[in-house]
C-alpha cells in the first residue's frame, strides 16, 4: 500500500515538472529583433577587409595636452645659466654637437647654457621624449615632405614639437593654435579660414604648408635660420630691435640678450629638441612606434552637412578618433557649401567603407535630416510644393510671384521674414545679400507661391460647333462647289458608268469627302491645344542651373525630387553641371 502512494506520489510530481517545463517554454518566445533605420542601411554595406583602427592609448598620446603644458612651461621657465647635474661629458657633447653642426644650415655651436638645457631634457623628460618620439612617426613623414617642397631645412620639423607638442588643437594663453601655433592674423594672412565651425589652423595639412610658406618668407629678410626662428617666436619686428639695440650684431647669440625672455631660451630648447632626437639611443630613450602614419589615412569630400556622431555610427570609427584626424572642425561637425569644398579624413579602410557605400549613407543623412524640426513656414511650403502634382489633377496649379518690400525704419530681415511666411536665408538669397544689414528704402525681392486654376482653352470646341453649324447650314449644290478637287477625282473614276448614277455618286462622294476634313480639323486644333500645354508644363519643369548649383542644392529647391532623379531625367553622369545648363525638374508622364 505505502509502494503504491509512494509511486503515485513520485509519477505526479514528474508529471507536474513535465507540465511545469512545457508551460516555461511555452511562454518564452524567442524575441524579435526590430532593425532601426541606420541598421537596415548598414546591413546594405559593401565591406572590405577591415584593418584595425588606432589604438585608443594611442589615440590618447596623440591628443596630449599634458605634452604640450610641459613643453610649454619649460620654454617659459628654463633657465640656461643653471648648472644641472646629470651624466654627460662636455667632449662628448661637444663632438656631437659638431656633427650636427656639419649637416644643419643652423649654427650649433657648444655652449654652457646648451649644455644645462640638453641635460634638463634628459634628466626631467626622458618618458614624455619617448611618447613625442611615437607621435612623430606619425607626423614627420608629412612635415618632411612640404619642408622638401618649400626648400626649408628638414630640420625645422622640431620646431613643431617644441611649439606644440604636435597636438593639432594645442592653444596658448595668447589665442596661438595648432601644430605650428598660428597666431589669428598670421594665420588670415597666410588664407587660413576661421569660422564657427571650420578652423584651419588646426589642419596639419594646411597649417604645415602655411607655416613653409611663413618660414620662408622670414628667411628672405634675414638670410639666417636662427633668426628666423627667433622671429617666429618673437615676431620679426622684435628681432630687427634686437639687432640695432645690440649694434648691428647679426648672430643670435650676440642679440639673445636684447630678446624677449622668453625667445631668449627658444632657439637653446629647439637645438637641445634636436639633439635628443638624434642623439635618444645613446641616451637610453626609446621611442615608441606609431601603429600607423599621416600617409595611411585619406580624405574624401563630404555632399552633405554630417556630426562626427553621425559618420561614427555608420562606418563604426569612435568619435575621439574622427576629432582627432580632423582636428579643423570646431563643432564636431564637417559643413557643406557649394563654393567651398570639405574633406572628412579616415583610415585608408574605412575611406574604402564610405566611398563604396556613399548612396547609402547621404540616404541615412537626408532622413535623419527630414526627422529634425523645421519652422512652421518651411514645412508648410514643402507641404504645399509636395501636393502639387495632385493640385494639377485637379486643374490647378502652384505659381511664384515676386514682390517688392521697401524696407522702413526699425525693420530687420527678421521680422520681414515672418510679415511672408519664408526665411531670412531665402530673403538674402533672392536679393544677393551676403550679411543681414539692411538700409531704410532699400528694396527687397520677396517671392511668394499661390495656388490658381488652371486655364483651359475652349478653341477647339468653339471650331467644332461652327463646322457643325456651317455644315448644318451648306446645301448639297454648295457642297459640290466647295469641294470641286473631290468631284473632279470621283468624276475621274465613273466615266465608263451613265450620267445620272454618276451625279448620284458625285454628291455621295462629295458629302463624304466633307465629313473627315471637318474631323481633320478638329482633331489639328485638339492636338494644337495639347501640344502648347505640353510646352507650357515643359517649360515648368526645367531648371536653369545658376553659379554656386550642385545637384544636391537643387533637389533641394524641388521637394520630392533626389539628386539620382536629377542625373536620370537628364542623363548626367558624375556630379558636374555648369551654369546656364537646363535640367528637367520632374518627371514628364
Amino acid at each position: 500500500m505505502n509502494k503504491k502512494r509512494t509511486l503515485s506520489f513520485i509519477f505526479a510530481l514528474i508529471s507536474f515538472a513535465a507540465f511545469a517545463q512545457e508551460s516555461a517554454e511555452a511562454e518564452i518566445s524567442t524575441p524579435q529583433i526590430k532593425l532601426s533605420y541606420l541598421d537596415s542601411v548598414k546591413s546594405t554595406f559593401i565591406r572590405y577587409e577591415n584593418l584595425a583602427c588606432i589604438d585608443s592609448l594611442w589615440m590618447k598620446e596623440l591628443a596630449n595636452q599634458d605634452l604640450f603644458e610641459a613643453m610649454q612651461e619649460d620654454i617659459e621657465k628654463i633657465n640656461p645659466d643653471e648648472d644641472v647635474d646629470y651624466n654627460l661629458s662636455s667632449k662628448d657633447l661637444k663632438e656631437r654637437l659638431a656633427k650636427l653642426d656639419a649637416v644643419s644650415p643652423f649654427h650649433i655651436e657648444y655652449s654652457k647654457g646648451l649644455e644645462n638645457i640638453i641635460k634638463s631634457y634628459l634628466k626631467n623628460r626622458p618618458r614624455s621624449f619617448e611618447r613625442l618620439m611615437a607621435i612623430s612617426d606619425y607626423y614627420f613623414p608629412m612635415f618632411e615632405e612640404y619642408l622638401s617642397k618649400y626648400n626649408v631645412p628638414m630640420e625645422i620639423k622640431y620646431l613643431a614639437v617644441i611649439e606644440s607638442a604636435l597636438n593639432p588643437k594645442a592653444k596658448s594663453r595668447v589665442g596661438a593654435t595648432g601644430l605650428w601655433q598660428f597666431m589669428y592674423p598670421t594665420g588670415k594672412q597666410f588664407n587660413l579660414e576661421v569660422n564657427s565651425y571650420v578652423d584651419e589652423r588646426c589642419d596639419p595639412l594646411k597649417a604645415t604648408e602655411a607655416a613653409c610658406q611663413y618660414l620662408s618668407s622670414l628667411y628672405n629678410i634675414f638670410g639666417d635660420w636662427d633668426l628666423v626662428l627667433a622671429s617666429y617666436n618673437a615676431g620679426p619686428g622684435n628681432v630687427t630691435k634686437a639687432i640695432r639695440r645690440s649694434g648691428s650684431y647679426k648672430n643670435y647669440w650676440n642679440i639673445r640678450r636684447n630678446l624677449p625672455k622668453e625667445t631668449q631660451g627658444y632657439v637653446p630648447a629647439f637645438l637641445a629638441t634636436m639633439y635628443v632626437y638624434e642623439y635618444a639611443k645613446e641616451h637610453g630613450i626609446n621611442g615608441k612606434k606609431a601603429p600607423m602614419t599621416y600617409f595611411e589615412t585619406d580624405t574624401v569630400m563630404v555632399k552633405r552637412q554630417m556630426s562626427f556622431k553621425q559618420i561614427a555610427s555608420l562606418v563604426d570609427v569612435p568619435v575621439s578618433q574622427l576629432q582627432f584626424l580632423n582636428p579643423i572642425y570646431k563643432l564636431d561637425v564637417i559643413p557643406y557649401t557649394p563654393e567651398k569644398a570639405h574633406y572628412l579624413r579616415l583610415p585608408k579602410d574605412k575611406i574604402g567603407l564610405f566611398t563604396a557605400n556613399e548612396k547609402a549613407i547621404y540616404a541615412y543623412i537626408d532622413y535623419e535630416a527630414d526627422q529634425r524640426e523645421k519652422p512652421y513656414f518651411v514645412k508648410e511650403r514643402e507641404e504645399a510644393i509636395a501636393s502639387s502634382k495632385e493640385l494639377a489633377k485637379d486643374g490647378k496649379k502652384i505659381i511664384t510671384a515676386s514682390k517688392t518690400y521697401t524696407v522702413k525704419r526699425g525693420d530687420n530681415l527678421g521680422e520681414i521674414s515672418n510679415k511672408y511666411g519664408v526665411s531670412v536665408a531665402e530673403i538674402k538669397r533672392w536679393n544677393g545679400l551676403r550679411g543681414n544689414m539692411i538700409q531704410v528704402g532699400q528694396r527687397l525681392k520677396i517671392q511668394t507661391e499661390k495656388i490658381v486654376d488652371i486655364p483651359v482653352k475652349e478653341e477647339a470646341v468653339a471650331e467644332v460647333k461652327d463646322v457643325k453649324k456651317d455644315k448644318a447650314k451648306q446645301k448639297p449644290a454648295d457642297t459640290l462647289k466647295t469641294d470641286k478637287t473631290a468631284i473632279a477625282a470621283n468624276t475621274a473614276k465613273t466615266e465608263t458608268e451613265e450620267a445620272a448614277p454618276a451625279e448620284d455618286a458625285v454628291a455621295e462622294n462629295a458629302v463624304a469627302e466633307t465629313e473627315p476634313n471637318t474631323q481633320e480639323i478638329v482633331a489639328a486644333a485638339i492636338n494644337k491645344e495639347k501640344r502648347a500645354r505640353e510646352a507650357s508644363y515643359e517649360a515648368e519643369r526645367m531648371y536653369i542651373v545658376q553659379k554656386g548649383d550642385s545637384l544636391f542644392s537643387i533637389a533641394r529647391k524641388h521637394p520630392g525630387v533626389t539628386v539620382e532623379n536629377l542625373k536620370r531625367w537628364n542623363k548626367i553622369e558624375g556630379e558636374s553641371i555648369k551654369p546656364g545648363m537646363k535640367l528637367k525638374v520632374s518627371s514628364i508622364n
